[in-house]
């Protein structure tokens, strides 16, 4: 369920949209209005990011729902895994998150979040956009109205929680590790170097200034992590960690200062854990990496794929009985132990007692015996319209290959894969290219997107 209404996108992800232009402070409260509405008044925790138009959407957002009757718990600026858990730690209807995660600064967005602490699913978030449509909400009178209570310490309950897992803390702590930060101004900048430190690391840190105004791309990928890249090599780092502004995605550069593609992310977390551990099922996204099943099937586990969106792998992985599962595309580890939920923080923790217990393997080391696939992407600003006619005209295009229409368009040659897909969060069409050979990589990925511009620029 992908719609955009007034240049807002409204999906299971939430209601995304750019400042001023859709997305108001009325509408946002209209929003937090329904939502009180649709799960029955009751206890809503919210939470935000640092940006700047944060504050303002916070308040939105409680009046909306105190107007409807709710109690609101209000965690102020944290991470989003820390909100999904604390909503069934504080026994919550359900939860806000007021963020747009790896959108850029002049975006903002409302992520709504039920009882069990996971995003609304496609049916329930076609139920609340229709309470919000019809514009009619049971407003309460005044000695119906609650307060809205301060929690401050949100965050220590999600550490103590990881610290609290089967995750070996004390093995990290003796490794003593040298760790590069890169937490983009946002969430992370608050709780993230703490956080490593608690863990015994020696952290180094940039972009560490918690006041949203993001000194890179948000989306932790590619390039603009070169800031970070050097930080590793100038400072002898072991590792370094780049996050997205609400914390639940996750980029590494290795100790030689290479960019790893988040699909490594959870490529790693998942090779650990299966390392330690017996399953039966292991969940990814339609658009992770092949690496990833590659490393699932070595284990004798099977790959469950699921769509592309976090609600999906999370569904997947609790019909599955998957205690570990992601998506690969965005660097999003979903660790059941903790939460189901993207989690950078849990992704750390498993990450860092990965090299701890491997006997002084490096990153580089390890990243190095995982199976072998070159990739690119590329992202086309078109909307949703245009991308479903440029997928029927490729799939024209290649219609003697293997086809699957399960999430966007998948094409599979013999010794590489293709997908191009819509995003869930925004008006682009993302075109992703992997091959076990990198010359075989680079000459598809630069035939599709001329394929791609072509069509563009013949409608």
């Amino acid at each position: 369920m992908k719609k955009f209404i007034h240049n807002l996108k409204f999906s299971e992800s939430g209601v995304r949209g750019i400042l001023g232009q859709g997305l108001t402070p009325k509408l946002v409260c209209n929003l937090a209005s329904a939502f009180g509405d649709y799960m029955g008044g009751g206890k809503i925790i919210i939470g935000r990011d640092t940006r700047s138009s944060g504050e303002m959407f916070e308040m939105a957002v409680c009046s909306g729902l105190l107007a409807v009757g709710c109690e609101v718990v209000n965690l102020g600026i944290v991470p989003t895994p820390t909100l999904q858990l604390m909503v069934t730690h504080l026994g919550g209807k359900g939860g806000i998150a007021i963020t747009a995660s790896h959108n850029g600064i002049e975006f903002n967005a409302l992520k709504f979040i039920d009882g069990s602490g996971c995003f609304l699913d496609r049916i329930m978030a076609e139920e609340l956009f229709d309470i919000y449509s019809q514009g009619e909400f049971n407003f309460v009178k005044e000695s119906l109205l609650r307060s809205v209570e301060k929690f401050d310490n949100a965050f220590e309950i999600h550490t103590d929680k990881i610290f609290n897992s089967d995750i070996d803390i004390e093995a990290i702590r003796n490794r003593k590790l040298r760790v590069a930060l890169d937490p983009c101004n946002g969430v992370g900048a608050i709780y993230s170097e703490k956080f490593l430190r608690e863990l015994g690391c020696e952290v180094f840190a940039i972009n560490s200034e918690a006041d949203g105004n993001f000194r890179r791309t948000p989306e932790p990928n590619g390039e603009c992590l070169r800031e970070l890249a050097e930080t590793v090599k100038k400072f002898s780092c072991d590792i370094g960690f780049a996050q997205d502004p609400d914390g639940d995605r996750l980029t590494i550069v290795d100790n030689n200062g290479r960019i790893l593609s988040p699909h490594y992310t959870l490529a790693l977390a998942v090779e650990h854990y299966l390392e330690q551990s017996e399953c039966d099922n292991v969940v990814i996204n339609f658009q992770t990496g092949k690496m990833v099943s590659d490393i699932i099937k070595s284990y004798g586990c099977n790959v469950v794929y699921a769509k592309v969106g976090e609600i999906n792998s999370v569904e997947a992985m609790l019909k599955s009985h998957a205690e570990i599962g992601g998506e690969g595309n965005c660097g999003g580890v979903i660790y059941g132990k903790i939460h189901y939920g993207r989690d950078s923080f849990a992704a750390m923790a498993l990450i860092l007692e990965m090299l701890s217990v491997n006997q002084g393997a490096t990153i580089a080391e390890i990243v190095g015996q995982l199976p072998k696939y070159y990739g690119f992407n590329d992202k086309f600003n078109i909307d949703h319209s245009m991308a479903k006619t440029v997928m029927e005209k490729l799939s024209l295009h290649f219609k003697n290959y293997d086809i699957s229409r399960f999430d966007g368009l998948k094409i599979e040659f013999p010794t590489a894969w293709i997908v191009v897909r819509p995003s869930n969060t925004e008006q682009i069409l993302r075109l992703q290219v992997e091959s076990v050979d990198l010359q075989e990589a680079q000459k598809l990925f630069e035939e599709l997107k001329m394929l791609i511009n072509k069509i563009i620029d013949n409608e």
